[in-house]
This record gives C-alpha cells, sequence and structure tokens, in this order.
C-alpha cells in the first residue's frame, strides 16, 4: 500500500470565523515504511491523520492510494492516546471488535485474538475488562487490536504519550516487533523527537498554524537503533529538527525568542 497527498489542507468553521489547520501539505509514503511525525501542539498532526482515515473530508487536495481491496476499500485503522476500548467488553472481545465488524464468527476472532494476546504478553488478562487493566495494558489491548484487522495502513495519534518512560520504551520495543512482523505502512505522531528517531525509517517535521511540512528526513541507521541512539548523525537530526521546532513552541508558551549572540 502506498500512500500520497498531494496539496492537502483543511479549513473548519467556527463561531469565530474559518480556521485552517492544514494548507498544502504533500508527502508520499510507501509500503512498510515507519513514519514518525513531529512537531508542536497545533500544527494539524492529529488532522492529518484524521483526514487519511476518512473521518474527516479534505478542504482541497487529493489522498491517493495504490493497492486498493477489490471492493476499493483500504484497512486503515487509527490508535489513540485515549486507547479507545470498549469497558462492557473483555480484552479478547476488545481485540477482536474489527473481526466482528467484518462478520467474523466469535470462536474463530477469539481464536485469533489470542494469538495477539500472547504476543503482547496479556494471556493472564484475556477475560478482564478494561478498567482492571494498567494503562500500558489497555495501550497494548488497543494495539493489537489494530493489527489484528490485518491493516495496509496503521495511523497511530501519540499512542505512548500518556505513558510513564519506562513503559514506553518496553512498548517501543514491542511494537516494533509486531510491526517488522506484518510490515504494515505505519504514520506515527509523536511529541518526543528522540522517539521519532528510534522508531521512523523517515521523520516529517511539521511546522506552522496553518500546518504544513517543513522537512522530510530519512534516518540512516538500520533497526535496533539503541547502540548508535548517541552516535554524531542521530544527535545532528535530532538538533536539526528542535531548531525547526523550538520558535513555535517558545511562542506557544508565550515566552520570547532565544537570541543569539
Amino acid at each position: 500500500m502506498n500512500l500520497r497527498c498531494e496539496q492537502l489542507s483543511k479549513t473548519f468553521r467556527s463561531k469565530k470565523g474559518k480556521i485552517t489547520a492544514l494548507e498544502n501539505v504533500t508527502f508520499t509514503a510507501r509500503d512498510h515504511e515507519f513514519i514518525c511525525i513531529v512537531g508542536p501542539s497545533g500544527c494539524g498532526k492529529s488532522t492529518l491523520l484524521r483526514l487519511i482515515t476518512g473521518l474527516l473530508e479534505p478542504s482541497s487536495g487529493t489522498i491517493l492510494m495504490e493497492g486498493l481491496g477489490q471492493d476499493g476499500s483500504v484497512r486503515c485503522p487509527l490508535v489513540f492516546q485515549e486507547h479507545g476500548l470498549f469497558p462492557w467488553m473483555t480484552v479478547l472481545d476488545n481485540i477482536g471488535f474489527g473481526m466482528e465488524m467484518q462478520g467474523v464468527a466469535r470462536h474463530v476472532r477469539r481464536e485469533r485474538a489470542g494469538i495477539f494476546i500472547n504476543q503482547f504478553g496479556l494471556e493472564q488478562f484475556a477475560e478482564s475488562y478494561p478498567h482492571e487493566l494498567s494503562v500500558g495494558m489497555q495501550q497494548r489491548v488497543g494495539i493489537a487490536r489494530a493489527f489484528l484487522s490485518n491493516p495496509q495502513i496503521l495511523l497511530m495519534d501519540e499512542p505512548f504519550g500518556s505513558l510513564d518512560a519506562q513503559t514506553k520504551l518496553v512498548l517501543r520495543e514491542e511494537l516494533l516487533k509486531i510491526w517488522q512482523s506484518h510490515q504494515a505502512l505505519v504514520l506515527y505522531v509523536t511529541h518526543d523527537i528522540e522517539e521519532a528517531t528510534i522508531l521512523g525509517d523517515r521523520i516529517l517535521v511539521m511546522t506552522g498554524r496553518p500546518g504544513t511540512i517543513r522537512d522530510d528526513i530519512q534516518i540512516p541507521f538500520n533497526r535496533p537503533r539503541d547502540p548508535v541512539i548517541n552516535q554524531p548523525e542521530i544527535a545532528a537530526i535530532k538538533k536539526n529538527i528542535w531548531n525547526m521546532l523550538e520558535e513555535e513552541v517558545r511562542k506557544s508558551l508565550g515566552l520570547s525568542p532565544l537570541r543569539t549572540l
């Protein structure tokens, strides 16, 4: 599945008038890529994902997908930071919900969901309900549900944003293991520049209000990246990204730009 966004823009109407969230966003994402999207709050990262998944309609521009199914559809789940689990369903049934919507028999979807439960280390919680799980476990359930649908494109909107640092490290590793065995195209929104350099094949840097793509950066290292995360090349990439974002972040906090001598 290849994805092409061409001159994509989105304007919302409110009582105060029109608000343009995205303007002339253009990029190509190729099959099996893991692409991270970084940028300050308010630059349209989440809006971009919602346009791609079809939750929003673009105001102008086009979204082109190559490799659609025979019915012209695309499997494109969106994983939120808020998990989006159904509180009345067990872990097993939450993970299998997408297959239920496809009309798959209950015993079949529970059998397939069980495979992902094992992969995500949730065997002891298969019949538990979301309120009985930690935040990290709930997020694992949400990710497992997305992968069980065999996505062609997987959209992830800060899925680990609410987790502590140690849990993030573990779940990043687990996410990469699952992704490498399924190889969907992933678009992953994060505020964490280092996380983007660890996970991504490429990093799209978004800036501005309305948001647009400021840069498209290739990461020149294979995975796993932990041994090379402090290499000069990685440090230079992180500094370059921060230089693009710092002024907007300071402005959003009401702080003056840093003065250079």
